[in-house]
């Protein structure tokens, strides 16, 4: 079963490029084991399930519909919470 893996951004957040990126990259490690979504909270159901999460700064990652980070973790920091 793949990890689900939402990354919470904002347009204007000069910190969710970074945050896109590590996930990006470990999608390009890990391929079919996760599942990447960018999700920009500017879009109503986006912020809605953002709020249902806890977040309260972008960006954010939740995987498995949890709440993981708040800001952009390393590659190391994401691959280990994958385990």
């Amino acid at each position: 079963m793949a990890h689900k893996i939402e990354v919470f951004t904002s347009p204007t957040c000069p910190h969710c490029p970074g945050a896109v990126k590590v996930v990006e990259e470990a999608k390009a490690k890990l391929g079919d084991e996760i599942e990447v979504q960018i999700l920009s909270i500017v879009d109503p159901a986006n912020r809605d399930l953002a709020i249902d999460y806890g977040v309260h700064a972008v960006p954010a990652i939740a995987i498995n519909n949890s709440l993981a980070f708040i800001g952009a973790p390393t590659l190391e920091e994401l691959l280990e919470r994958l385990e």
